[in-house]
């Protein structure tokens, strides 16, 4: 769609300026301050975003149209400078300004505690001794499930995925005595969570990512296709990738590949306990909007990001530098992690259980033995073994290059060796010679 994937940028400048006349000259101000604040703050806010839907850089993505991912690049930037605001506030400030986003916030909320009876048949409750299943069948069940499946379109690999999604579990039980919202049941953790939700977002993930791979990508205009049926077809289409790139991660490659890897890894379970620390800092309740808002924010940027540090590791002479989103959801962890410090040291500091360090210190000190082994240890070894076998090899040569006999070292018939002189060299043998002076 040719005239769909113009910028309009003059369009865009011409509609942003008729509103703000409007707004200067036919719209009289209230005399509220807060509202004009907030109106003010919103209006800056749009008119940043329709800059950079017409002008900001293109990322790797262009389905279903590149000014959709170019829109969740300059909301990645309004949510980083939010957090940065955030970050400079006090504790009680901080947490009294979202109440400025919606006034039910800024209270004090108790964390939903997830543990307690464990038992998935309890025989004391005659109506229904299943119920301790059915309490934990709520919303967080389907959000599982289809997180880990769009996470598993963004990774595209299914032994990181399920690294990650079994490292969060531990993760979960490392924290328990910070956030009562990590305690729950073995079952919980493993059967629900890991084999159903995680596992079967998983599964569907890798499914998907195989139909994309193999499905042929035949961009035809629409205008071009005569059946109806094939112009439906072609729209739906339209949300799909334009071209497939598949992710060979190689993280045994190289040791620099293996630390990106684990580098992706801590930010990916960074971000996930930043989910339940933040709102439980900032005193917002599971189901609140701006919750489920973060989620859909980090689903649309996450997979261009992907891309990003995909591409920059896999290519570096052409790429020379990390992409801008990946830049920014970088940032946004990280800034995420230290709202989370500063507005409660204390939670953060509650000393971890000694077998739980225990477990943590053997688990870092397998990794740490298995990359000296991997990277230094086997390939010196590897690179001096490959030495010795060429050398070994050349000896060799050698030794069966001085047991053949050249033509000159060969034995006559009678035993003696032909040693010719100069002049035989020129006129032939002694017997030749002899036949001709006769």
């Amino acid at each position: 769609f040719p005239a769909i994937r113009r910028a309009h940028t003059v369009t865009v400048l011409f509609i942003l300026t008729c509103a703000l006349v409007y707004v200067t000259l036919l719209e009289e101000t209230p005399q509220d301050t807060a509202y004009n604040t907030k109106r003010g703050i919103v209006a800056s806010i749009l008119v940043f975003l329709c800059f950079g839907v017409t002008q900001a850089k293109d990322g790797p993505f262009t389905r279903p149209h590149p000014a959709y991912w170019r829109f969740w690049l300059c909301v990645t930037v309004v949510y980083e400078l939010f957090l940065i605001f955030i970050l400079f506030q006090t504790v009680h400030d901080g947490r009294q300004f979202m109440k400025y986003i919606d006034p039910k916030l800024g209270v004090a909320l108790p964390e939903r505690d997830y543990g307690g009876n464990c038992l998935m048949y309890d025989p004391g409750n005659t109506t229904d001794p299943f119920h301790n299943i059915w309490d934990k069948m709520d919303g967080f069940v389907p959000a599982h499930f289809l997180g880990w499946y769009i996470k598993t379109l963004m990774i595209r690999d299914w032994w990181m995925c399920m690294i990650i999604s079994v490292m969060f579990e531990f993760l979960e039980y490392s924290l328990e005595h910070q956030l009562p919202n990590f305690s729950e049941c073995w079952w919980d953790h493993w059967i629900m969570d890991v084999l159903l939700c995680n596992g079967l977002g998983i599964y569907c993930g890798m499914k998907t990512l195989a139909w994309l791979s193999m499905k042929p990508y035949q961009w035809q205009g629409l205008w071009n296709i005569p059946t109806y049926k094939g112009k439906i077809k072609r729209i739906a289409f339209q949300f799909t990738p334009y071209s497939w790139v598949k992710f060979e991660w190689k993280p045994a490659s190289t040791v620099q590949r293996w630390l990106a890897v684990l580098g992706i890894i801590f930010m990916f379970l960074l971000a996930e306990l930043n989910t339940f620390y933040l709102k439980f800092v900032l005193w917002m309740p599971p189901e609140h909007y701006l919750v489920l808002l973060r989620l859909v924010f980090f689903v649309n940027v996450g997979g261009v990001a992907m891309r990003e540090i995909y591409d920059f590791m896999d290519d570096p002479k052409f790429h020379k530098k990390l992409g801008q989103q990946a830049w920014l959801v970088a940032a946004i962890t990280v800034t995420e992690f230290l709202i989370v410090v500063k507005y409660d040291p204390n939670t953060i500091m509650l000393p971890i259980p000694f077998f739980i360090m225990q477990c943590w210190f053997l688990g870092i000190v397998l990794i740490f033995t298995w990359t000296v082994w991997r990277f230094f240890f086997r390939v010196s070894v590897f690179v001096q073994s490959s030495r010795s076998d060429i050398t070994l090899r050349y000896k060799e040569t050698r030794r069966r290059k001085q047991e053949v006999p050249t033509d000159r070292e060969r034995p006559l018939g009678n035993g003696n060796t032909a040693t010719p002189s100069g002049r035989s060299k020129l006129n032939g043998s002694s017997e030749t010679v002899r036949q001709r002076k006769s």
